[in-house]
């Protein structure tokens, strides 16, 4: 038990540094393998700090734009753009007509103008959702967060791989389907039970955001999956901010009720 618990531990940290900007102390203990089925989880601590920066700021005075600005600005920061980059570049692949090419151009480290013009969709969508959102701020970008993340998970297990090699390569031969797609699904449906606990007239709340953030989850990794025949480690960025972006703005809707 105490060697399953050690391996756990290590595949924990594994993620956040993988996922994150996160220091964590030097004396410990990483194992890369398998470490997506970590990315929910990731998500909602991601989340979480996010909600905690966001009521420090409120705190301060700051208006609602100038927050929801600065909590995109640090949700970026927090992940060093990993998935942010991985959008852009899945953008400018987009945009090319010829199929061949369009692997070549995702690669490439070169940002165009279509990847500019998702970064800002993305970061636009995310700033109006949060200036909108009155109340459950928190939680709105938990949701966001988690489910982003388990689109992620959801891609890599569904769809074929497209490279050989790649920052996305290793995430697919590690992952155990359906477990680990499971695994952080259990985390997910423990946050949308929390809108019941916290005000129980509300429970439709948590089946909401639940039923949505799943299906824009697995709707976006399948949108990819059509239009290139798979996946790589950019289109799995994509996804995760696709996901959070569009999660979020349909949060509002509900939780301002």
């Amino acid at each position: 038990m105490s060697q399953w618990r050690k391996r756990l531990t290590k595949s924990f940290l594994g993620a956040v540094t993988f996922y994150t900007i996160i220091p964590l102390p030097r004396n410990y203990e990483t194992d890369f393998e398998r470490i997506a089925r970590w990315a929910p989880c990731i998500g909602l601590i991601l989340g979480g700090l996010l909600g905690l920066a966001d009521t420090v700021l409120e705190w301060l005075s700051l208006g609602v734009l100038i927050r929801s600005v600065l909590i995109v600005i640090l949700s970026i920061a927090l992940t060093g753009g990993l998935h942010l980059d991985g959008a852009m570049d899945t953008a400018d692949g987009l945009a090319v007509c010829d199929n061949k090419r369009r692997l070549d151009v995702m690669k490439d480290s070169t940002t165009g103008a279509f990847g500019v013009m998702a970064a800002l969709a993305i970061v636009l969508l995310k700033t109006a959702a949060l200036c909108d959102l009155e109340s459950y701020r928190w939680l709105g970008l938990m949701v966001s967060a988690g489910w982003g993340r388990w689109g992620q998970v959801g891609a890599i297990a569904l769809y074929p791989y497209l490279r050989e090699t790649g920052k996305g390569a290793f995430h697919k031969e590690t992952l155990r389907f359906p477990q680990d797609v499971l695994f952080g699904l259990l985390f997910l449906l423990g946050l949308g039970g929390l809108p019941y606990l916290l005000e129980p007239h509300r429970w439709w709340m948590g089946l909401a955001m639940t039923v949505t953030g799943c299906a824009i989850a697995l709707l976006s990794g399948f949108w990819f999956y059509r239009r290139l025949g798979g996946h790589t480690g950019d289109t799995y960025g994509a996804v995760v901010e696709w996901t959070e972006a569009l999660s979020l703005c349909i949060f509002v809707s509900f939780g301002n009720r």
